[in-house]
C-alpha cells in the first residue's frame, strides 16, 4: 500500500494506483477528457494536470498516468495548478469549440472563450487518441489513425475512404469523449426502424428481459474477441473471473420423464404483402420495431422519430397484417387489436400526431379490454373500419407529397378514402415457430389446419398431446396473449408433476400385435404408423409392437396384407362370436 497527501487529506492506495485514482478515492474532483480506465493512459489532453510536492521539489504532473508515491502531496485546486488547467482548456478549446464535454469545463474554470484562434467552430475533436488507441490496442483492426501534422492534424482511415480493417465494431465512436465520432447509416437515415433483441443490442447479453435464469451469454457473430482475437475487456473488468472466451457449446442428452414444448411463435413477414411497401418505404415500419423504437433503450432513447429525425405529425395503425386473410392466415391472431390500442395511446403520450387506426372489427375480448378501447375513442384516436388496400407515396394533390397514402374502404361511410400520413405500422400476427415442423416430427405431435400444435382435446386436455408426457404451453398450440400464456403454462407444469408423482404409467387396454409367424417383414406397418409404435427387427425378419407406444388407432391393422396385425380384443373369432351371438339371440 502507498500513503500519500491529497489536498490535506491522508489517503492509502494500492501499489500501482495513479494519482487520478487516489484522488478520486479522497473525493477530490480532478478533470480528464483523454482517461478511459481499460486504456493506458497517455495525458494526451492535459486537463487532469496537478501540483506535486515530492522529494523537495515542486512539479506540474498529469495525474492519469503519473504512479502514486509514498509521501507525495498532492494540490488538485492550487493556483498553479488552475493556471496550467486553464491554459490547456484554452489550447483545446480553440482546436474543438463544439466538444461539449470541453466547454463544461471550460465553465467550471470560468473560461467563457479562448484566446487563440479558432481554425473551425464546428470541430468536436481534441486529438485524444483515446478512438486510435481503442481501434489499434482493444479491438485489433488499426483501421484508424493519425494522419498530416501540425494544425492539420486529424483521424481519420487511410486515405479518407472505407477501411477494409474496420469491423463495425464502434468501438471509436463508445471511446470517443466528446461525441465527434458518430456511428451513421450508410444510406443516411437518422432512425433505424429494426426489429428488436428481447435484451439489450450488445455482445454480452441475456436472453430475454425476463430470462430464468438471469444468465448472460456472449453473442460470437457481434463480439469483437472472435472476429480479431483481441479485445477481452470485459473478462478485464470482471471482478468475480466469470468470463471465459474459450468455451465451447455442448450438447447433453437427459432422461425426462415429461416434456413441456413452449417453442412460441414468429410474427408474420409484411414483405409478403407488397401493397404494403413495407420494406421499400423506411416509415412503413412493423409491430416489433415500433416496439423498440417507442423503448426508453431503443435507438431514440422512446422518442418517435420518422428516418429524417423528425416528429410524425400523422400515423396509421393497420390491424390483421396476414392474419384474417385467406390468402396467408385466416385465423385471428387475437393480440394485434390489442396492441394496435396501446401504441396508438403510446402515440398520443409521446407526439402530438393525428392517430389514424384501421380495423376489420374490434375485437377486445379480455379483462378490461373494451374499457381501454373506449378510453382511446375519448382519447381522440381516429379510427376506420375497412381492410387497407395500399400504401403508396402516388401524391394526387400538394398535400400528399412526400407523405404515405392509406388506400382504404371505409365500410362505415361506404366510401374509398385516401389518408395521408407520415409513418405506417403494421400489425403483423402471428406464425408458428421457425422450427415448429422439425419438434412436430421430433416429438410425433399433430398439427392443426392452422398448422399451430394440436392438442388432444380443447376443452378436457387442452395443454396435452396426443403422445404422453408431451405437453404444450403458450403460442406454440395457437395466437395467445400472455395471461392465457402464463395460465397454460402453469397447467401444462403441473400435468407434467402429476405425471411424474403419480409413479406409474397407465396404458391403452386396446392395442395391437403383430403374430410373428404370419410377419412377412414388408414393413409397410412401419411407415405407417403415426407413434412409432412398431420396429423392424432385421435379424428375426419380422416387425415388433411397442405395448409402451401404441394407441390403439388400428392402422396397422387395416394395412397388413398378410393380417398378420390385429388388436387385442378385437380378433376375427372374437368378431364372429359377436355376430353369432346376435343371430342366436
Amino acid at each position: 500500500m502507498v500513503n500519500l497527501t491529497i489536498d490535506g487529506k491522508q489517503v492509502e492506495v494500492d501499489e500501482g494506483s495513479t494519482i487520478l485514482q487516489a484522488a478520486k478515492k479522497a473525493g477530490a474532483r480532478v478533470p480528464t477528457l483523454c482517461f478511459h480506465p481499460v486504456i493506458e493512459p497517455y495525458a494526451a489532453c492535459r486537463v487532469c494536470v496537478v501540483e506535486v510536492a515530492f522529494r523537495g521539489k515542486n512539479d506540474l504532473l498529469t495525474s492519469c498516468n503519473t504512479k502514486a508515491e509514498e509521501g507525495m502531496d498532492v494540490r488538485t485546486a492550487s493556483e498553479r495548478a488552475l493556471r496550467a488547467r486553464r491554459l490547456n482548456v484554452e489550447m483545446l478549446l480553440a482546436r474543438a469549440p463544439a466538444a461539449e464535454p470541453l466547454r463544461e469545463i471550460a465553465k467550471e474554470l470560468g473560461i467563457e472563450k479562448t484566446r487563440f484562434p479558432v481554425k473551425d467552430p464546428d470541430e468536436k475533436c481534441i486529438l485524444c487518441g483515446l478512438c486510435v488507441r481503442a481501434c489499434e490496442q482493444i479491438v485489433g483492426a488499426c483501421a484508424i489513425s493519425f494522419i498530416e501534422r501540425g494544425t492539420d492534424r486529424h483521424v481519420s482511415t487511410p486515405f479518407g475512404e472505407e477501411s477494409e480493417a474496420c469491423i463495425g465494431c464502434t468501438a471509436c465512436a463508445h471511446f470517443c469523449p466528446t461525441g465527434a465520432i458518430t456511428v451513421e447509416d450508410k444510406y443516411g437515415r437518422k432512425v433505424i426502424h429494426d426489429e428488436m433483441y428481447l435484451g439489450p443490442t450488445t455482445a454480452i447479453r441475456v436472453p430475454t428481459r425476463q430470462a430464468v435464469p438471469m444468465v448472460p451469454f456472449i453473442d460470437k457473430e457481434a463480439c469483437i474477441h472472435f472476429k480479431t482475437g483481441e479485445c477481452k475487456v470485459c473478462a478485464k473488468v470482471c471482478d468475480r473471473d466469470a468470463v471465459n472466451h474459450e468455451m465451447e457449446d455442448t450438447i447433453q442428452e437427459i432422461e425426462a420423464g415429461s416434456i413441456i414444448i413452449a417453442s412460441g411463435f414468429k410474427t408474420f413477414d409484411a414483405r409478403r404483402i407488397p401493397a404494403y411497401g413495407y420494406g421499400r418505404f423506411p416509415n412503413i415500419i412493423t409491430a416489433m420495431e415500433f416496439e423498440r423504437l417507442v423503448n426508453a433503450s431503443g435507438p431514440t432513447g422512446g422518442k418517435v422519430l420518422l428516418a429524417n429525425g423528425e416528429e410524425p405529425k400523422a400515423v396509421g395503425i393497420i390491424h390483421c397484417v396476414g392474419s384474417r386473410d385467406e390468402n396467408y392466415h385466416a385465423y385471428c391472431s387475437r393480440v394485434c387489436c390489442m396492441y394496435s390500442l396501446k401504441f396508438a395511446h403510446l402515440l398520443g403520450e409521446k407526439t402530438k400526431a393525428t392517430i389514424y387506426d384501421f380495423y376489420i372489427d374490434m375485437r377486445c375480448f379480455g379483462k378490461g379490454y373494451e374499457e381501454f378501447y373506449h378510453r382511446l375513442l375519448k382519447e381522440g384516436t381516429k379510427f376506420v373500419r375497412g381492410r387497407v388496400s395500399e400504401i403508396t407515396t402516388l401524391a394526387l394533390t400538394e398535400k400528399e407529397e412526400g407523405k404515405l397514402i392509406i388506400r382504404v374502404e371505409d365500410t362505415l361511410l361506404g366510401a374509398v378514402r385516401r389518408i395521408a400520413v407520415d409513418m405506417a405500422i403494421l400489425a403483423v400476427g402471428m406464425e408458428p415457430s421457425i422450427d415448429h415442423n422439425r419438434l412436430a416430427k421430433t416429438f410425433n405431435i399433430s398439427c392443426s389446419q392452422d398448422t399451430f400444435f394440436l392438442e388432444r382435446h380443447p376443452k378436457l386436455a387442452p395443454v396435452s398431446s396426443f403422445s404422453d408426457g408431451i405437453f404444450l404451453a403458450g403460442t406454440c398450440q395457437g395466437p395467445k396473449d400472455i395471461p392465457d400464456t402464463v395460465a397454460q403454462a402453469g397447467a401444462a407444469a403441473a400435468e407434467a408433476l402429476a405425471l411424474a408423482d403419480l409413479g406409474k404409467v397407465e396404458l391403452e387396454p386396446i392395442t395391437a400385435v403383430i403374430d410373428d409367424k404370419l410377419c412377412s417383414g414388408c414393413q409397410i406397418c412401419v411407415g405407417l404408423c403415426p407413434f412409432t409404435a412398431i420396429t423392424y427387427k432385421k435379424d428375426e425378419g419380422h416387425s415388433e409392437i411397442n405395448d409402451a407406444l401404441c394407441k390403439g388407432c388400428g392402422t396397422c391393422v387395416a394395412a397388413c396384407p398378410s393380417g398378420a396385425s390385429y388388436q387385442k380384443h378385437f380378433r376375427d373369432e372374437q368378431i364372429f362370436a359377436e355376430i353369432e351371438g346376435i343371430f342366436l339371440i
